[in-house]
């Protein structure tokens, strides 16, 4: 019995045009899963869809905001139409805003509120609306994974990030409240886990993580200095994570954040 196969599966991945989730959609893909990439971009959706097709995989892209609920149900049925379940689901969007970082120069006495509820609401609701309308169908065939992304800045204070940081912290108890109510509600069926990735370079944060010319800015270093592995994550590190919770390995394993992250949330930098 192989525990790691996925064939045939179908997943659901948020924000999957981005850098970690797609290469989250590639590696699935060469797992022979059905993947539906959903976001707002139909300019980079399309395209990675495409792209996941011609490598022989089956990809479509569904145009809906994580915010939009009736766009992600139309999803959500336009992809049962297609593949007649829905059995992984990672909720990849997300992200932060300007206004809700600290600059140097400022302190959280000059946090914009709005930016900081902007990052809120995109995190922590662009991760529970999915969540209730993918896990629907979830609940109605009594099986699935859902995998949330929460982050390092949930599990110790890493400066400055103050809104998204805050935002993921409430993704880890999401992530564990939603695991027992699936439990309780509908079976030992539909699991509910997160990975809690390190540094990664990522479109997001790539001025804030390296100079003009590629090198690593001063932030990246210092973060690489706490990383007992003494770099940065590829985005490639994170599929093992992802391929354990998507498939039967994990059975018995729910309402986890695993860190993948180069001993970062160990280390006490001395």
């Amino acid at each position: 019995m192989d525990l790691f196969n996925l064939q045939g599966r179908v997943a659901v991945i948020t924000g999957g045009y981005g850098v970690l989730g797609a290469s989250m959609a590639h590696s699935l893909a060469e797992c022979g899963v059905h993947v539906a990439i959903v976001g707002r971009k139909s300019e980079k959706g399309e395209p990675l869809a495409a792209e996941l097709s011609q490598s022989g995989a089956e990809a479509i892209f569904c145009k809906a905001d994580v915010l939009d609920r009736e766009a992600l149900v139309a999803a959500r049925e336009a992809i049962v139409a297609k593949w007649g379940h829905i059995d992984i689901l990672i909720n990849a969007a997300g992200g932060n805003m300007p206004g809700a970082t600290i600059m140097p120069d400022q302190s959280f006495l000059d946090i914009d509120f709005s930016a900081f509820g902007g990052v809120m609401n995109l995190n922590l609701m662009g991760t529970v609306i999915p969540t209730v309308v993918f896990g629907e169908q979830m609940a109605a065939q009594k099986s699935g994974s859902i995998i949330n992304i929460s982050s390092m800045t949930a599990q110790s204070v890493v400066t400055r990030v103050v809104g998204y940081s805050a935002s993921k912290a409430a993704i880890d108890n999401f992530t564990r409240w939603m695991a027992v109510e699936m439990a309780k509600k509908v079976g030992e069926g539909v699991r509910v886990n997160a990975i809690a990735p390190g540094f990664f370079i990522t479109e997001q944060n790539r001025t804030l993580m390296t100079n003009p010319d590629g090198s690593l800015s001063d932030r990246a270093k210092d973060v690489v200095r706490a990383t007992p592995f003494g770099r940065l994550g590829q985005a490639e590190e994170l599929h093992g994570a992802v391929i354990f919770y998507a498939s039967d390995a994990s059975k018995f394993v729910t309402g986890t954040v695993l860190p993948v992250d180069g001993g970062f949330n160990i280390f006490s930098g001395v």
